[in-house]
């Protein structure tokens, strides 16, 4: 054995010392850890044995339906994923005690801006304003029904909902072009995005009315629509709202 170690070169012995000194660190911690973060029953059992002891907060959204309509509202409406308790906070005490204690009622913009402020990573068609520009020092209470929060009036732009898109394609080629003209757009998408959506071209074909060598558009680049790119669909190497212009 000693002269096999000693035949080893110096870079093998050093990555079996530190081996030696990992696994024996690993042994020693597991030896003086306690049995509830080594054995995972006894973790799980002792994990949930310690939440189950904390009193209980929340009533769930199902204990409002009895006494509240609103709840019927929301269900049908544009929160009816939306937990009750999300906004009215925990609600525990007051479904047992509905008299004396009252659930919050959150009335200022702040509140309503936490879920509605512009942010870029929102999923398009999701309802996102600018608080300093949109309706100032107005309650969002005023204008929308909180348990269905449908907009005043149906938006007239794409951009209300596809401002960064609206913005990249004010710098492409494409800026001149309606959004209509790729997209069939819904009256229902207007109202309810996320459920009925705007037709995205499916062919090559389409960019072809345009863009093949036999149209008749003569200010849009031309290529060969039948050998360019070969079978893929040109959104795949183009992106649409700023295609790039060789």
């Amino acid at each position: 054995m000693k002269s096999f170690l000693q035949k080893m070169p110096d870079a093998l012995k050093r990555v079996l010392a530190v081996f030696v000194l990992v696994a024996g660190t690993a042994v020693l911690v597991r030896a003086v850890l306690p049995a509830s973060l080594t054995d995972s029953r006894l973790h799980i059992k002792t994990t949930v044995e310690r939440e189950m002891a904390h009193p209980v907060r929340y009533a769930g959204s199902e204990a409002c339906a009895d006494c509240h309509e609103e709840y019927k509202v929301k269900q049908g409406g544009y929160h009816k994923n939306l937990s009750c308790e999300t906004c009215h906070g925990a609600a525990k005490e007051h479904s047992e005690n509905p008299s004396d204690l009252k659930p919050k009622l959150p009335r200022m913009r702040e509140f309503c801006a936490g879920c509605h402020t512009y942010n870029p990573s929102r999923p398009s068609g999701f309802p996102q304003v600018n608080p300093a520009a949109h309706n100032p020092r107005k309650v969002c209470i005023e204008c929308h029904n909180p348990h269905d929060p449908k907009p005043t009036r149906t938006p007239r732009e794409c951009s209300a909902c596809h401002a960064e898109i609206a913005r990249t394609k004010e710098l492409s080629p494409h800026v001149q072009l309606e959004c209509t003209t790729c997209h069939t757009v819904p009256q229902d998408h207007k109202l309810i995005p996320r459920s009925v959506r705007a037709t995205i071209p499916s062919e090559r074909s389409f960019c072809g009315k345009c863009h093949s060598k036999e149209s008749g558009r003569k200010e849009a680049p031309k290529v060969d629509i039948l050998t360019h790119g070969e079978k893929y669909l040109c959104w795949q190497c183009h992106y649409p709202h700023m295609p790039e212009v060789q």
